[in-house]
């Protein structure tokens, strides 16, 4: 019998590596040749294990995992994981505050509401290329994206031609949604605030690991986080566990754990940035890491009440090395929304750029949400409807592209009703204490958490 523990296997991740390595210049010709020759499959475009299994090849895989490591990368100079490189390598890194402004309960609260109906808007069409999401929302009369996605009225061939997603179409489409459903894209901000509760806003990386393993349930894990967690309980440390056979570590899930980071620190993106690179290197590396200060950076700017949304972007590039590729992304996303008033035609453009990417991948997810955030101008709707028409990770894009807005709404009573309504103030979640909470709450837990006097561990 084979177990499928889809990505960790070693045979499943040497694709994955082998694109990473295409990715970041490194010359693996001769891996790739032995791992084909052998029989070996390329990285699968949208899953995480290949098909068929090869458990055969695991002992092979494992060997070719470690020489592929071991491969320089002409990227490395440009690209640092390490904080104080990070921080030489970029010019306008900004001040710390000593004077941050407060943030109040009414913006975190907007901004979980946000988050919430950001990402559940992503949700059915996660893994949908992007001309399934067009089509399944014109046969629907929802394009341009303006509500939720249905499956009423659609027509069947389409409905078998674009499935949506599976986990997901039972609680996330209108005629369904009761509450919001359990997502890592809402679980990793609860965890988030377990760990600053318990460790304060100066916890370490080896905290947040003693988090992990004593709190998150570890299927409800995904690419990075789950090598990352294999390696922990492999005796592997901190931040090694962003390294060892993780073809993941610039994907986006560094990012997802961002927001809290941000929120609770009202008007100092330095402090947000620095913490989320803590929380990040756990599992990530180079672009992955910057994804999650850039965000963290950008929402610090929101929660400070002081910015607009383009000012925020700017804030968030002021964290991340500008000869990097994620700030080359960011930068594209911007000015491609700038110079087309249609944003299919953005998304268009940037499909044309990025596409070669996994579509978790941080890159095209960065471009994209950078474009929809520029474009939609402060806008709530538009911020999640563009981010999510987009495609890629359709739940994680909608996700911080509402969290942003949120903040920048400043309060829930100014989020459109059909947004935020069907959320019922519940969220659900295998995160322990939080199962059935309000976001009204985590508002409220979040808000204690900006009072520094309050958080001595």
């Amino acid at each position: 019998m084979t177990v499928r523990v889809t990505w960790v296997q070693p045979e499943d991740l040497v694709g994955h590596e082998l694109r990473q390595a295409a990715e970041d210049g490194r010359d693996a010709r001769d891996v790739a040749r032995r791992w084909y020759e052998a029989g070996g499959a390329p990285a699968p475009e949208r899953a995480g294990a290949s098909t068929p299994p090869a458990p055969e090849l695991r002992a092979l895989a494992e060997r070719l995992l470690d020489e592929l490591a071991l491969l320089d990368s002409p990227s490395a100079v440009d690209e640092p994981t390490d904080r104080a490189a990070i921080r030489a390598a970029c010019p306008d890194w900004p001040a710390p505050r000593t004077d941050a402004p407060a943030v109040s309960r009414d913006r975190l609260h907007a901004a979980w509401l946000g988050r919430a109906a950001g990402c559940l808007l992503g949700k059915p069409v996660e893994k949908l290329p992007l001309e399934g999401i067009r089509a399944l929302a014109r046969a629907t009369g929802n394009w341009p994206l303006t509500t939720w996605f249905t499956a009423k009225g659609l027509p069947a061939p389409l409905a078998a031609t674009y499935p949506w997603n599976r986990r997901s179409a039972p609680n996330s489409l209108a005629e369904n949604i009761d509450g919001m459903p359990e997502d890592d894209d809402l679980n990793y901000p609860l965890l988030t605030v377990l760990l600053i509760q318990r460790y304060g806003p100066s916890f370490t990386t080896g905290d947040l690991a003693r988090l992990w393993l004593d709190e998150l349930p570890a299927g409800r894990t995904f690419t990075a986080e789950r090598v990352a967690y294999r390696n922990l309980l492999d005796g592997v440390e901190p931040p090694h566990t962003a390294r060892y056979r993780n073809p993941f570590r610039e994907w986006i899930g560094a990012q997802i754990r961002a927001d809290v980071h941000g929120w609770t620190n009202p008007g100092d993106p330095a402090a947000a940035a620095e913490q989320a690179h803590r929380d990040a290197v756990l599992s990530h590396t180079a672009n992955g890491v910057y994804g999650a200060m850039f965000t963290a950076a950008a929402l610090a700017e929101a929660a400070g009440g002081g910015s607009d949304v383009h000012g925020c972007l700017a804030t968030g590039l002021r964290v991340v090395p500008p000869r990097s590729r994620f700030a080359r992304a960011v930068r594209f996303g911007i000015a491609a929304a700038r110079d087309n008033a249609d944003f299919d035609a953005v998304t268009d453009r940037l499909h044309a750029e990025y596409g070669r990417y996994h579509w978790v991948h941080v890159l095209p997810n960065a471009a994209l949400l950078a474009a929809a955030l520029t474009h939609a101008d402060g806008d709530f709707s538009l911020s999640v409807c563009r981010a999510v028409s987009g495609g890629w990770d359709t739940d994680s894009n909608g996700a911080t592209a509402g969290s942003l807005a949120g903040l920048l709404a400043g309060a829930p009573s100014l989020l459109p009703d059909r947004w935020t309504t069907p959320l019922k103030n519940r969220l659900a979640s295998s995160v322990p204490g939080f199962d059935s909470i309000g976001f009204d709450e985590l508002a409220e837990q979040t808000h204690r958490l900006t009072h520094k006097e309050a958080l001595c561990p």
